[in-house]
């Protein structure tokens, strides 16, 4: 017989269909990993290829023959959003695990996340992004959603200064216990775990936010303003390298999305004021990184010239030249 309140109840998981959701961009060295352990996973797996421009397509192809994937192959880049929500509209489980091509689940790690939505009722659930000697990446994650004070200080270089500052590490959760589960505001959307029924609710993600970032971090808030919940579970291991797609944006294109991206967040759930004053803040920001630069402060491996371009190019989309600024 099942009981809700058992700590571990495979009835319950049982009970729950699980679509794994991955979406990949020139993502061929990594794919392989992440499908293999994923088939013993017992889930749907629908992988949304964003007209990658290496092998990803034919490895997965590959694949196929042995594992049953669904692949959709798009013929333009639709953004990290706008993959999630093609392959969920494909997808038929009753979760959708949201999975980058770069983690490994350990074995039993998607029945620990469908064990945890299960048992707590909530509307998401998040796992455990590991490092590869098996220690959870703190500040990643999960985190709390970003306030005003907290994208200031990341604009302002306070917590490139001052990482143990008290607002960075209320932000990142650094002194919470990653070994409990916890009900949470904002897992990494590396490992996202959405009910269908919530999912649908909330209409997937918004693929404004483009191509990538805060389109995570925007669906937990407003998974969490709709009343749903949503928990950390640390029983649901997977092995996280990181950085896989944006690494392939240049330094330009990370600045400007990443900035773009965080007013668009802000535009939805700041006050006025708020919008204005963050406005401010990237500016200023732009400003001391440009001057850092000029004195050998800035980042490694960029020349100084591109630098200074690409914080021009921030501050003037922040004071609001350019589309969607």
């Amino acid at each position: 017989m099942c009981s809700r309140n058992d700590d571990y109840n495979p009835c319950f998981v049982r009970m729950l269909r699980c679509s794994a959701i991955i979406v990949t961009y020139n993502s061929g060295d990594t794919i392989e990993a992440c499908l293999r352990a994923l088939a013993s996973e017992r889930c749907e797996i629908v992988v949304v290829d964003n007209a990658s421009r290496d092998d990803t397509v034919s490895r997965v192809q590959e694949m196929a023959k042995s594992i049953p994937i669904s692949l959709v192959a798009l013929p333009t880049n639709q953004g990290f959003a706008g993959g999630v929500n093609t392959g969920a509209r494909k997808a038929t489980g009753d979760v959708f695990l949201v999975l980058n091509p770069d983690a490994i689940a350990e074995r039993g790690a998607v029945a620990a996340l469908l064990n945890c939505l299960a048992r707590s009722g909530a509307g998401a659930a998040g796992g455990a992004l590991c490092d590869v000697d098996g220690r959870v990446a703190k500040g990643f994650s999960f985190r709390r959603l970003p306030t005003l004070g907290s994208l200031l200080f990341e604009a302002l270089l306070v917590n490139q200064l001052w990482p143990e500052n008290a607002v960075n590490r209320r932000y990142r959760c650094l002194d919470a216990d990653y070994s409990a589960e916890q009900e949470i505001e904002q897992p990494a959307g590396a490992c996202l775990a959405v009910t269908r029924a919530v999912w649908e609710k909330l209409g997937g993600m918004d693929e404004r936010f483009f191509p990538v970032w805060f389109e995570d971090v925007d669906l937990c808030a407003r998974l969490r303003r709709a009343g749903e919940t949503i928990v950390y579970c640390p029983a649901a291991r997977f092995t996280h390298s990181g950085a896989h797609s944006v690494s392939q944006l240049t330094f330009a294109e990370r600045q400007l999305h990443w900035y773009a991206n965080m007013l668009r967040y802000a535009r939805k759930h700041f006050a006025g004021w708020q919008v204005l004053t963050l406005r401010l803040g990237i500016v200023v920001g732009m400003v001391m990184r440009s001057i850092a630069s000029l004195f050998g402060g800035g980042p490694k491996g960029t020349p100084v010239g591109v630098a200074l371009r690409a914080y021009a190019r921030v501050a003037a989309f922040a004071m609001g030249f350019g589309a969607d600024s």
